[in-house]
């Protein structure tokens, strides 16, 4: 599901929410060992930081009247960086920083569980 189809407001309130879910999650894993924390940070900024990235370009190249295309384009493009950015920030936390798999990607999957499920949510309330 993606920010795209949401306002502004909307997708501000989702990308707060991964955010916390991200914290929450980091603060639990780092309970068991400080390792475990860094690396549960690192699987939800990666899954957390390429939303942001994709927000920001989408945003930037709204146009008040879109040519034709011009959507379609912005957001293929917004997505390829997306997909890049989620790549190298894993590669990095992985292999530099040698994180810990099971936070990593036990963080990493609930923030884009949160990313599926935290828009109907909203709906519902708003």
């Amino acid at each position: 599901m993606s920010l795209s189809l949401y306002s502004g407001k909307v997708a501000g309130k989702l990308l707060f929410i991964q955010l916390m879910a991200l914290v929450l999650l980091s603060a639990l894993f780092a309970l068991r060992s400080p390792q475990w924390g860094v690396s549960a940070l690192g699987g939800g900024l990666a899954a957390w930081l390429p939303n942001v990235l994709f927000v920001l370009f989408t945003s930037c190249h709204q146009v008040s009247v879109p040519a034709a295309g011009r959507v379609a384009w912005s957001f293929a493009i917004g997505e390829a960086l997306k997909v890049v950015a989620t790549i190298a920030l894993l590669i990095v936390a992985l292999g530099m920083f040698r994180a810990a798999f099971v936070p990593l990607g036990l963080t990493y999957l609930s923030v884009l569980i949160v990313q599926i499920l935290a828009p109907a949510v909203i709906n519902n309330k708003g």
